[in-house]
């Protein structure tokens, strides 16, 4: 059964230059007849692509190929510009640091509140803060706000979270770049436990031998397009052998 499919999806997004025009800028412009529309840029490109549920599905690509933003439409963060989104189960997505997070609130509120987000209620989320802080290695922080952990602390957390609610759907973008070698293992092995139990994955990560060991099927995208898609390892060695040809 499908649970996730992209039809023709595209997407422009406003360009920095854009994001800087402020009205006093704008309104001198144009008196002077200077104004030229901001330009925008387009992050990707008349996707197709169908995800099956139980797949484990890996994302790779150079920085700005649009992987992230791929994520962030599939989580429904994101509306593309033109096409279509069916996404069936719910998703919990790991996109961003610290993404969800209150960070002048303490750990224990936001293991709720993340919870909540994700359509979870608080007693249920208060009665898997045990099991979150632990995954995490954070049980000496329930009461810190979330602004006084590490970066890796912060990942560590928002990955137990996610994990520990059993998704239908685990999207994660680079979040075991974060973290020392036996926590990293521990994500792996909890990964694997989706894998097993049915859930759909899909991993964003420059860590190819990752993505060839935890992936079935690979897809690579290049400049907004899917340049290539298959098995982990041909997907990975048509990535690489590009890359030692530029």
């Amino acid at each position: 059964m499908e649970v996730i499919r992209l039809d023709k999806v595209s997407l422009w997004r406003r360009t920095q230059e854009e994001f800087s025009y402020d009205l006093k800028k704008t309104i001198l412009s144009i008196l002077e007849g200077k104004y030229r529309r901001p330009a925008k840029k387009l992050v990707l490109d008349q996707i197709d692509l169908v995800i099956e549920q139980g797949a484990k599905i890996g994302i790779i690509g150079a920085n700005g190929s649009g992987k992230s933003t791929l994520l962030k439409i599939i989580s429904g963060i994101l509306q593309p510009t033109s096409g279509t989104v069916r996404v069936r189960g719910k998703i919990a997505p790991l996109i961003e640091l610290g993404a969800g997070f209150d960070p002048e609130i303490s750990v224990m509120d936001n293991i709720q509140l993340y919870g909540v987000l994700l359509g979870f209620s608080r007693a249920e989320m208060r009665h898997r803060a045990k099991s979150i802080l632990e995954f995490a290695e954070l049980e000496d922080y329930a009461l810190v706000p979330v602004k006084g952990l590490s970066s890796g602390m912060v990942a560590r957390l928002g990955f137990s979270i996610a994990t520990d609610i059993q998704p239908d759907i685990l999207i994660l973008d680079e979040v075991l770049s974060v973290g020392d070698e036996n926590f990293k293992n521990k994500c792996k092995q909890r990964i694997n436990k989706f894998w097993d139990e049915g859930a759909t994955v899909l991993v964003v990560s420059h860590d190819l031998d990752l993505i060839k060991q935890s992936c079935g099927w690979v897809v690579w995208l290049d400049k907004g397009n899917i340049r290539f898609a298959g098995k982990a390892d041909a997907t990975v060695n048509c990535y690489l052998n590009a890359l030692k040809s530029i």
